[in-house]
């Protein structure tokens, strides 16, 4: 069973379209939103899509480890809030761990919306797997028994998706599938491109480099507010 663990803050004008994406896939699933503590409606529109709903303290890492804790299959999916799953995304899941080999892998990414932000970040995202660069918003799934033995998601504030894969694939196979995501790019959006992308690329430098992602977090929060 493929157990589908979306976390989730103040996503009440999102998450019910990913929601009902997830319910139709065909195979056999769980869904679980963890919240991490949200001020609009987020776990009341989870509640009326009947999936199960969870708390925690706030923070992608410290949510998404909070589901795969609570949850009950022997595949873990990470999907965002945001973001509409391919159609036969579990087909898809279980084909790829067929190989004993592969411990894990992640989708193909497409940013929504027709703005030029979108179009370049969908552009950017092949170079990026190429170099072995790939993020939470691509859906990542892994074996249970795999995120089990590497520690799963740490409660960072930011790259915890950064620190879980370089663990992943010490352990194993990580595998890109064709098929692609659909996210939003509604963050990107009336941004500079070209700021926004050389202050991104900054951060994981300084990440690589050894700064805590912590403190890397507060930095990046900072230069959002600034809409830089």
């Amino acid at each position: 069973m493929v157990s589908i663990i979306v976390p989730a803050l103040n996503e009440a004008s999102h998450i019910a379209s990913t929601l009902r994406a997830l319910q139709a896939l065909e195979g056999e699933k769980e869904i679980l939103v963890v919240d991490g503590g949200s001020e609009d409606c987020t776990v009341e529109v989870a509640n009326a899509a009947g999936v199960r709903v969870l708390q925690s303290a706030r923070g992608r890492g410290a949510q998404q480890h909070a589901g795969a804790l609570q949850s009950r299959g022997n595949i873990l999916w990470f999907v965002h809030a945001d973001t509409i799953p391919p159609p036969n995304a579990i087909s898809d899941i279980v084909n790829a761990l067929h190989d004993s080999s592969t411990v894990g892998g992640n989708f193909g990414l497409l940013f929504d919306g027709g703005s030029r932000a979108a179009r370049q970040l969908t552009g950017i995202y092949p170079a990026l797997r190429r170099l072995n660069l790939c993020y939470g918003d691509s859906g990542i799934f892994v074996r249970r028994t795999t995120y089990d033995a590497v520690g799963g998601f740490r409660a960072f504030a930011l790259f915890e998706d950064l620190d879980l894969l370089r663990r992943l694939r010490k352990a194993g196979c990580f595998v890109h599938l064709d098929t692609r995501i659909v996210t939003s790019s509604r963050r990107f959006e009336n941004r500079n491109f070209a700021v926004m992308w050389i202050r991104w690329t900054t951060l994981q430098l300084l990440y690589w480099a050894g700064v805590s992602p912590n403190l890397l977090a507060r930095w990046y929060r900072h230069t959002r507010r600034s809409g830089a």
